[in-house]
């Protein structure tokens, strides 16, 4: 997403998104389950959007704490349906609950989500669609694309000669491991 390191630089929500969060590797739950809620939000809408109402998402659910959001009941449903911080979609707000339930059981099966990714490592995209299509909700091409290149499972969130792409490089980025495995062979 080279258009992104265009424009991102200097603006005021889409900066340090740029410049420290987007390409770099997370392996903290909360996190994974943030950038995958705020993925999924983002559909069909814009990611400056998304950003402005980011603190409001993390007020809502519960600071993206997946064992609390995967309990949610009907009155959370209907909380987060009336809340004018978030995006007010039912399937949105569905997905939410139910990817957060998916995430506890990754955590039986894998040890955690991070290591159901590292489990999963190296895909190309259409084997990542494949599989996040299988085990999560609304998560189509474009949403597990920009997911995975976020944290730095596919390549792409930087040009080369991007300031942020040598920060993001230094963090060891699962796409750059597999780039270099590549070269010894």
């Amino acid at each position: 997403m080279s258009g992104y390191c265009d424009f991102a630089p200097g603006h005021p929500l889409h900066g340090p998104y740029h410049d420290r969060e987007y390409g770099f590797p997370q392996r903290e739950e909360a996190v994974l389950f943030e950038r995958l809620l705020l993925e999924i939000n983002q559909a069909g809408l814009s990611w400056e959007t998304v950003l402005r109402k980011r603190e409001d998402f993390r007020r809502a659910y519960s600071g993206f704490d997946v064992d609390q959001v995967a309990a949610y009941g009907d009155n959370d449903r209907a909380r987060l349906l009336a809340d004018e911080g978030i995006i007010r979609n039912r399937l949105k707000v569905d997905a939410a609950i139910h990817n957060a339930q998916v995430i506890q059981g990754l955590r039986k099966s894998h040890g955690g989500f991070h290591e159901w990714l590292q489990a999963n490592h190296p895909r190309d995209k259409a084997g990542w669609v494949k599989l996040f299509k299988q085990t999560f909700r609304f998560t189509g091409g474009e949403i597990t694309g920009e997911f995975l290149m976020s944290l730095g499972y596919l390549p792409g969130a930087h040009r080369e000669s991007c300031p942020a792409y040598a920060k993001a490089a230094k963090k060891s980025p699962p796409w750059m491991e597999k780039a270099k495995g590549k070269a010894k062979r």
